[in-house]
């Protein structure tokens, strides 16, 4: 049976948001606003949740595989991609990170927007826990992430990753730069309580 709790509506888009998915907030709009996907771009979305983010990005791109640890999430994204008109050009998988994809497989452009709130004590069975926690100090998925990601990125390629201060600015500059990719920060947004949430753009040269 589908638990479908609420409709969230961005541009001429809509997306059906179950109950244990990650509804899109602030950070994904702010994401969804500034990516830019250039044409011919293969593109794999991390984490797709409800599928936001890869859906926009297959106006463009030929072909965009999203993958998603959370079982509800993938079926969710499905949905939406049958709903907005593109489920022929998106291939939803389930998967923790880059073990769905086959080593040699490569993108120009990887997204990301991170589980990057410092939550210590996870319920394994949480799944909106899940979506938005980083464990205990907001970084232990940004860090696996970006370790992993070159091996999956194209010479020129980009990537995208959105994360709170939080979880370290700064730190996610200098991982990126660990891993050989050049970084920066494209747009910031100021959000209450003293967060500020950011998209960065690290490329592969």
């Amino acid at each position: 049976m589908r638990l479908l709790s609420k409709k969230v509506f961005f541009a001429d888009y809509t997306f059906l948001v179950s109950e244990s998915v990650y509804e899109p907030a602030e950070d994904s709009f702010l994401f969804a606003e500034s990516l830019t996907v250039k044409e011919g771009d293969g593109v794999l979305d991390m984490g797709t949740g409800c599928g936001i983010l890869g859906i926009i990005a297959a106006e463009k791109a030929p072909k965009v595989v999203a993958v998603d640890i959370h079982p509800q999430a993938v079926r969710c994204a499905k949905e939406n991609a049958e709903l907005n008109g593109v489920s022929d050009k998106i291939f939803i998988v389930h998967g923790d990170l880059f073990s769905a994809i086959k080593i040699g497989q490569k993108f120009d452009l990887i997204l990301f927007n991170a589980p990057y709130l410092p939550l210590a004590n996870l319920a394994n069975d949480d799944w909106l826990e899940r979506a938005w926690s980083g464990g205990a100090g907001g970084r232990q998925v940004i860090d696996r992430f970006i370790c992993e990601a070159p091996k999956y990125l194209n010479i020129g390629g980009r990537v995208f990753l959105l994360q709170s201060t939080l979880s370290g600015f700064d730190e996610t500059l200098q991982k990126f730069e660990e891993n050989n990719l050049k970084a920066s920060i494209i747009v910031k947004r100021d959000l209450p309580f003293f967060e500020t949430i950011a998209l960065f753009k690290a490329e592969r040269y």
